[in-house]
């Protein structure tokens, strides 16, 4: 991490769908549970290996809006672990000068959950070392949709639905495109997280589940991603 041609090839932002919690569990014949309590730690280790390297942006899939259909029981924990998750490790980020923002819809979400998100928003909102995107109870389809609708009730001619105007219009539009999209447990697809942002991201799937990504793993996706070429379609 040391090269200043490495330096130069860093994403600015990286997106990661963290997968395979429950499988790594199963695995180890463990609660389907801990593997969320496991991935938790895991996240805040990567998170803070990312803006020590000199990512400006981290972006990840925590909850999405598909995600309700599992047990009562799970949607439960994973809300409790994220409520934890933030009041743990709020003080640490905000010592970091990391600024936490969360994408997606608050409905459905507890009156419990909504007021530990802006307490998160509200104590980081000044910090300027980097941003942490949590994506929670989202879709990549329904950010895509509500911009639009956002879009449509605020012009009279068609031809102000541009491309600029569906940016400005996505939750946070301060986040820009992601450049790296990582996705563990061996699965390859992007399962719609920031379908408009990962238009022309780099993507890198690892074979291990979530819990077993390690900061040696995060760099090897890191330099696989300084050796690679962009083209945008040129």
């Amino acid at each position: 991490m040391q090269s200043t041609d490495r330096t130069l090839s860093l994403p600015n932002h990286v997106g990661i769908i963290l997968d395979g919690n429950r499988r790594w569990a199963k695995a180890k014949g463990l609660p389907m549970l801990e593997g969320h309590r496991q991935g938790s730690e895991v996240f805040k280790t990567i998170s803070f290996a990312c803006f020590e390297r000199g990512v400006k942006y981290l972006s990840a899939y925590v909850f999405s809006t598909e995600n309700w259909t599992r047990t009562e029981e799970e949607v439960s924990y994973l809300m409790q672990l994220l409520l934890k998750a933030v009041e743990k490790y709020l003080v640490e980020f905000n010592n970091k000068g990391i600024k936490i923002v969360i994408l997606g819809s608050r409905e459905g979400l507890s009156p419990k959950v909504l007021r530990g998100i802006k307490q998160a928003e509200a104590k980081t909102a000044s910090n300027t070392k980097g941003t942490l995107a949590l994506c929670l109870n989202y879709g990549g389809k329904q950010e895509i949709t509500d911009a639009v609708k956002q879009i449509v009730g605020n012009v009279t001619d068609t031809d102000d639905i541009t491309e600029d105007a569906i940016t400005q219009a996505l939750y946070e539009p301060s986040i820009p495109d992601i450049d790296l999209l990582i996705r563990t447990s061996g699965e390859q697809r992007t399962s719609g997280f920031m379908l408009w942002r990962t238009a022309y991201a780099e993507l890198y799937f690892s074979d291990k589940f979530w819990p077993d990504f390690t900061v040696a793993d995060l760099d090897i996706a890191l330099e696989e991603f300084a050796a690679r070429q962009r083209r945008f379609g040129q």
